[in-house]
Protein backbone atom coordinates (compact mmCIF):
# COMPACT_ATOMS: atom_id res chain seq x y z
CA UNK A 1 0.00 0.00 0.00
CA UNK A 2 1.54 3.37 -1.05
CA UNK A 3 2.42 5.78 1.73
CA UNK A 4 -0.01 8.67 2.19
CA UNK A 5 1.64 12.05 1.61
CA UNK A 6 0.79 15.66 2.29
CA UNK A 7 -0.30 16.10 -1.35
CA UNK A 8 -2.96 13.40 -0.85
CA UNK A 9 -4.36 15.29 2.12
CA UNK A 10 -4.30 18.59 0.26
CA UNK A 11 -6.03 17.09 -2.82
CA UNK A 12 -8.87 15.53 -0.82
CA UNK A 13 -9.31 18.69 1.30
CA UNK A 14 -9.22 20.94 -1.77
CA UNK A 15 -6.45 23.11 -0.33
CA UNK A 16 -2.76 23.70 -0.97
CA UNK A 17 0.00 21.70 0.71
CA UNK A 18 1.01 24.95 2.42
CA UNK A 19 -2.42 25.14 4.07
CA UNK A 20 -2.07 21.56 5.31
CA UNK A 21 1.34 22.47 6.71
CA UNK A 22 -0.13 25.48 8.52
CA UNK A 23 -2.85 23.28 10.01
CA UNK A 24 -0.22 20.80 11.24
CA UNK A 25 1.75 23.64 12.84
CA UNK A 26 -1.35 25.26 14.42
CA UNK A 27 -0.75 28.49 12.56
CA UNK A 28 -3.07 31.28 13.83
CA UNK A 29 -4.11 32.24 10.29
CA UNK A 30 -6.05 28.97 9.89
CA UNK A 31 -9.77 29.20 10.67
CA UNK A 32 -11.31 26.74 13.12
CA UNK A 33 -13.59 25.35 10.39
CA UNK A 34 -10.68 24.67 8.04
CA UNK A 35 -8.54 23.20 10.83
CA UNK A 36 -11.30 20.74 11.78
CA UNK A 37 -11.86 19.73 8.14
CA UNK A 38 -8.19 19.18 7.31
CA UNK A 39 -7.46 17.32 10.53
CA UNK A 40 -10.45 15.09 9.86
CA UNK A 41 -9.00 14.14 6.47
CA UNK A 42 -5.56 13.61 8.02
CA UNK A 43 -7.13 11.17 10.45
CA UNK A 44 -9.21 9.54 7.71
CA UNK A 45 -6.15 8.91 5.52
CA UNK A 46 -3.88 8.00 8.41
CA UNK A 47 -1.33 10.59 7.31
CA UNK A 48 1.76 10.84 9.54
CA UNK A 49 4.10 13.82 8.96
CA UNK A 50 7.77 12.92 8.48
CA UNK A 51 9.55 14.56 11.43
CA UNK A 52 12.97 14.36 9.80
CA UNK A 53 11.74 16.07 6.64
CA UNK A 54 10.03 18.78 8.66
CA UNK A 55 13.22 19.24 10.64
CA UNK A 56 15.32 19.66 7.48
CA UNK A 57 12.94 22.23 6.04
CA UNK A 58 12.62 24.28 9.22
CA UNK A 59 16.22 23.77 10.35
CA UNK A 60 14.95 22.76 13.78
CA UNK A 61 14.82 19.27 15.23
CA UNK A 62 11.78 19.95 17.43
CA UNK A 63 13.73 18.15 20.15
CA UNK A 64 14.68 19.50 23.56
CA UNK A 65 17.29 17.79 25.70
CA UNK A 66 16.93 17.68 29.47
CA UNK A 67 19.76 16.61 31.75
CA UNK A 68 19.04 15.78 35.39
CA UNK A 69 21.29 14.39 38.13
CA UNK A 70 19.07 11.52 39.26
CA UNK A 71 16.01 10.01 37.60
CA UNK A 72 15.06 8.12 40.79
CA UNK A 73 14.53 11.38 42.69
CA UNK A 74 10.76 12.07 42.55
CA UNK A 75 11.35 15.82 42.22
CA UNK A 76 13.40 15.39 39.05
CA UNK A 77 10.98 12.81 37.67
CA UNK A 78 8.12 15.27 38.05
CA UNK A 79 10.25 18.04 36.54
CA UNK A 80 10.87 15.86 33.47
CA UNK A 81 7.18 14.99 33.14
CA UNK A 82 6.18 18.65 33.44
CA UNK A 83 8.80 19.66 30.87
CA UNK A 84 7.55 16.99 28.47
CA UNK A 85 3.98 18.26 28.81
CA UNK A 86 5.08 21.87 28.29
CA UNK A 87 7.21 20.93 25.27
CA UNK A 88 4.35 18.96 23.70
CA UNK A 89 2.14 22.05 23.81
CA UNK A 90 4.70 23.72 21.52
CA UNK A 91 5.01 20.67 19.26
CA UNK A 92 8.34 19.51 20.68
CA UNK A 93 9.57 16.22 22.11
CA UNK A 94 12.24 15.77 24.77
CA UNK A 95 15.28 13.54 25.21
CA UNK A 96 16.11 12.78 28.84
CA UNK A 97 19.63 12.05 30.03
CA UNK A 98 21.07 11.53 33.51
CA UNK A 99 24.42 12.91 34.70
CA UNK A 100 24.42 10.85 37.92
CA UNK A 101 25.54 14.12 39.54
CA UNK A 102 28.98 13.73 37.98
CA UNK A 103 30.68 16.54 36.03
CA UNK A 104 32.36 14.28 33.43
CA UNK A 105 29.10 12.48 32.62
CA UNK A 106 27.33 15.82 32.48
CA UNK A 107 29.82 17.11 29.87
CA UNK A 108 29.37 13.88 27.89
CA UNK A 109 25.57 14.24 27.94
CA UNK A 110 25.80 17.85 26.73
CA UNK A 111 28.04 16.69 23.89
CA UNK A 112 25.67 13.88 22.92
CA UNK A 113 22.67 16.20 22.82
CA UNK A 114 24.59 18.80 20.83
CA UNK A 115 25.56 16.17 18.24
CA UNK A 116 21.91 15.15 17.95
CA UNK A 117 21.08 18.72 16.91
CA UNK A 118 18.58 19.39 19.69
CA UNK A 119 17.08 22.86 19.65
CA UNK A 120 18.14 23.50 23.23
CA UNK A 121 18.88 21.94 26.60
CA UNK A 122 17.26 22.23 30.02
CA UNK A 123 20.04 21.52 32.51
CA UNK A 124 19.96 20.71 36.22
CA UNK A 125 23.72 20.96 36.85
CA UNK A 126 25.76 18.50 38.87
CA UNK A 127 27.01 19.73 42.23
CA UNK A 128 30.53 19.74 40.80
CA UNK A 129 29.67 22.83 38.79
CA UNK A 130 33.15 24.39 38.89
CA UNK A 131 34.14 22.49 35.73
CA UNK A 132 30.92 23.27 33.84
CA UNK A 133 31.51 24.52 30.30
CA UNK A 134 28.48 25.32 28.17
CA UNK A 135 28.72 25.16 24.35
CA UNK A 136 28.26 28.42 22.49
CA UNK A 137 25.39 28.87 20.07
CA UNK A 138 23.06 26.32 21.68
CA UNK A 139 20.29 27.67 23.93
CA UNK A 140 20.65 26.22 27.45
CA UNK A 141 18.43 27.04 30.41
CA UNK A 142 19.69 26.15 33.89
CA UNK A 143 16.98 25.17 36.36
CA UNK A 144 16.75 24.33 40.08
CA UNK A 145 20.48 24.49 40.90
CA UNK A 146 21.33 28.07 40.01
CA UNK A 147 25.06 28.65 39.67
CA UNK A 148 27.22 31.72 40.26
CA UNK A 149 27.67 33.60 37.02
CA UNK A 150 24.70 31.99 35.25
CA UNK A 151 21.06 33.01 34.98
CA UNK A 152 18.32 30.45 35.33
CA UNK A 153 14.95 29.46 36.76
CA UNK A 154 14.26 27.94 40.17
CA UNK A 155 12.04 28.00 43.19
CA UNK A 156 13.02 30.50 45.85
CA UNK A 157 14.50 27.85 48.15
CA UNK A 158 15.48 30.31 50.89
CA UNK A 159 12.11 32.02 51.28
CA UNK A 160 10.32 28.67 50.87
CA UNK A 161 12.10 27.12 53.85
CA UNK A 162 11.56 30.25 55.87
CA UNK A 163 7.83 29.93 55.13
CA UNK A 164 7.80 26.37 56.48
CA UNK A 165 9.81 27.14 59.62
CA UNK A 166 7.62 30.17 60.33
CA UNK A 167 4.62 27.84 60.18
CA UNK A 168 6.20 25.80 63.00
CA UNK A 169 7.08 28.93 64.98
CA UNK A 170 3.49 30.15 64.78
CA UNK A 171 2.36 26.82 66.24
CA UNK A 172 4.60 27.53 69.25
CA UNK A 173 7.71 25.47 68.42
CA UNK A 174 11.14 26.81 69.42
CA UNK A 175 13.32 23.68 69.46
CA UNK A 176 13.10 23.17 65.71
CA UNK A 177 15.52 20.71 64.18
CA UNK A 178 16.70 21.00 60.59
CA UNK A 179 17.84 18.28 58.20
CA UNK A 180 20.04 20.06 55.67
CA UNK A 181 21.12 18.82 52.27
CA UNK A 182 24.68 18.08 51.13
CA UNK A 183 27.05 20.97 51.85
CA UNK A 184 28.24 21.09 48.22
CA UNK A 185 24.67 21.69 46.97
CA UNK A 186 23.71 25.30 46.23
CA UNK A 187 19.94 24.71 46.81
CA UNK A 188 20.77 22.94 50.09
CA UNK A 189 22.79 25.93 51.26
CA UNK A 190 19.99 28.30 50.28
CA UNK A 191 17.53 26.18 52.29
CA UNK A 192 19.86 26.24 55.29
CA UNK A 193 19.98 30.03 55.07
CA UNK A 194 16.18 30.10 55.07
CA UNK A 195 16.11 28.00 58.24
CA UNK A 196 18.67 30.23 59.98
CA UNK A 197 16.73 33.35 58.87
CA UNK A 198 13.54 32.01 60.44
CA UNK A 199 15.26 30.86 63.64
CA UNK A 200 16.93 34.22 64.09
CA UNK A 201 13.60 35.98 63.56
CA UNK A 202 11.92 33.60 66.03
CA UNK A 203 14.57 34.39 68.64
CA UNK A 204 14.06 38.10 68.20
CA UNK A 205 10.29 37.72 68.48
CA UNK A 206 10.54 35.78 71.74
CA UNK A 207 13.02 38.05 73.46
CA UNK A 208 16.30 36.24 72.91
CA UNK A 209 18.03 33.82 70.57
CA UNK A 210 18.32 31.29 73.37
CA UNK A 211 14.61 30.63 72.89
CA UNK A 212 15.16 29.41 69.34
CA UNK A 213 17.97 26.86 69.30
CA UNK A 214 19.28 25.58 65.95
CA UNK A 215 19.58 21.77 65.82
CA UNK A 216 21.08 20.74 62.49
CA UNK A 217 21.90 17.40 60.84
CA UNK A 218 23.44 17.20 57.37
CA UNK A 219 22.17 14.49 55.06
CA UNK A 220 21.70 13.51 51.43
CA UNK A 221 18.22 14.19 50.04
CA UNK A 222 17.08 10.52 50.09
CA UNK A 223 14.84 8.51 52.44
CA UNK A 224 17.52 6.54 54.28
CA UNK A 225 19.63 9.64 54.93
CA UNK A 226 16.56 11.36 56.32
CA UNK A 227 15.99 8.40 58.62
CA UNK A 228 19.59 8.53 59.88
CA UNK A 229 19.39 12.29 60.42
CA UNK A 230 16.08 11.85 62.26
CA UNK A 231 17.66 9.29 64.58
CA UNK A 232 20.53 11.70 65.26
CA UNK A 233 18.20 14.60 66.14
CA UNK A 234 15.73 12.52 68.18
CA UNK A 235 18.13 10.26 70.11
CA UNK A 236 18.48 12.65 73.05
CA UNK A 237 16.66 13.45 76.26
CA UNK A 238 13.05 14.52 75.81
CA UNK A 239 13.67 18.05 77.09
CA UNK A 240 16.58 18.47 74.66
CA UNK A 241 15.28 16.89 71.48
CA UNK A 242 13.41 19.02 68.93
CA UNK A 243 9.66 19.33 69.14
CA UNK A 244 9.60 19.89 65.37
CA UNK A 245 11.86 19.07 62.42
CA UNK A 246 12.05 20.74 59.05
CA UNK A 247 13.57 18.49 56.38
CA UNK A 248 15.15 19.87 53.20
CA UNK A 249 13.32 17.32 51.04
CA UNK A 250 10.14 15.28 51.32
CA UNK A 251 12.23 12.13 51.02
CA UNK A 252 14.22 13.16 54.09
CA UNK A 253 11.00 14.03 55.91
CA UNK A 254 9.48 10.62 55.18
CA UNK A 255 12.66 8.92 56.37
CA UNK A 256 12.53 11.04 59.53
CA UNK A 257 8.92 9.98 60.08
CA UNK A 258 10.10 6.37 60.06
CA UNK A 259 12.82 7.19 62.60
CA UNK A 260 10.23 8.77 64.89
CA UNK A 261 7.96 5.74 64.51
CA UNK A 262 10.81 3.36 65.42
CA UNK A 263 11.60 5.46 68.52
CA UNK A 264 7.94 5.47 69.61
CA UNK A 265 7.54 9.22 69.09
CA UNK A 266 4.00 9.97 67.83
CA UNK A 267 3.47 12.46 64.99
CA UNK A 268 2.27 15.16 65.40
CA UNK A 269 1.43 14.73 69.10
CA UNK A 270 5.09 14.69 70.21
CA UNK A 271 6.86 15.73 67.02
CA UNK A 272 5.88 17.95 64.10
CA UNK A 273 7.54 17.41 60.71
CA UNK A 274 7.59 19.56 57.58
CA UNK A 275 9.16 18.55 54.26
CA UNK A 276 10.18 20.41 51.13
CA UNK A 277 9.39 19.79 47.43
CA UNK A 278 5.73 18.73 47.34
CA UNK A 279 6.28 15.34 45.66
CA UNK A 280 3.13 13.23 45.12
CA UNK A 281 4.15 10.73 47.83
CA UNK A 282 3.85 13.49 50.45
CA UNK A 283 0.07 13.23 50.21
CA UNK A 284 0.14 9.43 50.67
CA UNK A 285 1.98 9.12 53.99
CA UNK A 286 0.17 8.38 57.25
CA UNK A 287 -0.21 10.97 58.66
CA UNK A 288 -0.19 13.07 55.50
CA UNK A 289 3.01 15.13 55.31
CA UNK A 290 2.95 18.90 55.59
CA UNK A 291 5.33 20.20 52.95
CA UNK A 292 6.58 23.35 51.26
CA UNK A 293 5.60 22.81 47.64
CA UNK A 294 7.90 23.87 44.83
CA UNK A 295 6.15 25.19 41.68
CA UNK A 296 7.55 22.34 39.56
CA UNK A 297 5.11 22.69 36.65
CA UNK A 298 5.69 26.44 36.48
CA UNK A 299 9.48 25.99 36.54
CA UNK A 300 9.31 23.49 33.67
CA UNK A 301 6.89 25.58 31.61
CA UNK A 302 9.01 28.71 32.07
CA UNK A 303 12.17 26.81 31.11
CA UNK A 304 10.61 25.50 27.89
CA UNK A 305 9.20 28.91 26.99
CA UNK A 306 12.53 30.67 27.57
CA UNK A 307 14.39 27.97 25.64
CA UNK A 308 12.14 28.25 22.61
CA UNK A 309 12.29 32.04 22.67
CA UNK A 310 16.08 31.67 22.28
CA UNK A 311 16.51 34.83 24.35
CA UNK A 312 17.65 33.10 27.53
CA UNK A 313 17.14 34.27 31.08
CA UNK A 314 18.76 37.66 31.26
CA UNK A 315 19.84 39.56 34.31
CA UNK A 316 18.93 38.11 37.68
CA UNK A 317 17.71 34.51 38.02
CA UNK A 318 13.96 33.97 37.83
CA UNK A 319 12.88 32.79 41.30
CA UNK A 320 9.36 31.43 41.69
CA UNK A 321 7.51 31.38 45.00
CA UNK A 322 6.79 28.24 47.00
CA UNK A 323 3.65 27.59 49.01
CA UNK A 324 2.96 25.52 52.09
CA UNK A 325 0.67 22.52 51.73
CA UNK A 326 -0.66 21.71 55.19
CA UNK A 327 -1.08 18.03 55.91
CA UNK A 328 -1.41 16.23 59.24
CA UNK A 329 2.16 16.19 60.56
CA UNK A 330 2.16 19.50 62.43
CA UNK A 331 0.52 20.69 65.63
CA UNK A 332 1.35 22.77 68.68
CA UNK A 333 4.09 21.31 70.91
CA UNK A 334 3.38 19.48 74.15
CA UNK A 335 4.65 21.16 77.32
CA UNK A 336 7.90 19.62 78.66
Amino acid sequence: MPKVGIRDVAKLAGVSTGTVSRVLNDHPSVTDELRVRVRGIIEQLGYMPDPSARSMRSKVSRLIGIIIPDLTNPFFSELVQSAEQAAARHGYNIIVMTSFDHADKEADRIGQLTSRKVDGIILVPSNDFHTLKLPKGLPIVIVDRLLPGYSGIAANHRSGVRLGVEHLVKLGHRRIGFISGPKDSIPANDRLKGYLDAMEAAGELTGGKQNAVPLIAEAAFDYESGRSAGNYLLARARHERPTAIFASSDQQAIGCMRAAHDLGIPIPAALSIVGFDGIPLASMTIPRLTTVKQPIQEIAAAAVAVLLSREGVTGKPLLLSCEISEGETTSSPQPD
